[in-house]
């Protein structure tokens, strides 16, 4: 295999957490410059405004949710995208039952684990 090549990650193979009530996640492919994870929102859900250093992709494959990035507030909804930078405050809520894709740059070690 390639450097960095993860081979094909099969669905039936995939890790599912619960990091805190009304969300779930899926780490999917990543090598150490970049990793996919799939999330899942309950209606309601609201996750804690924080920061990180990795860019962030986020793609919403269904549903509909509230976000807050620095002081800019939207509403994204089923095939919406946005990037988040590194270092910027933001938080989420889902406003329906939502799936979310999220592509960071590089890797998220804490997700890895």
């Amino acid at each position: 295999m390639s450097e960095g090549f993860s081979g094909c990650i099969s669905a039936g193979s995939v890790n599912t957490t619960h990091p805190e009530q009304g969300l779930t996640r899926q780490v999917l492919a990543f090598n150490p410059g970049m990793m996919l994870v799939r999330h899942y929102m309950q209606p309601g859900w609201r996750g804690a405004r924080h920061s990180h250093p990795h860019e962030q992709m986020v793609y919403v494959v269904r549903g509909h949710i509230h976000f807050i990035c620095g002081t800019e507030t939207f509403d994204a909804v089923a095939g919406d995208s946005f990037i988040v930078p590194g270092g910027m405050e933001h938080e989420a809520s889902a406003l329906a039952e939502s799936e979310v894709l999220d592509f960071f740059v590089p890797f998220r070690e804490d997700y890895a684990r």
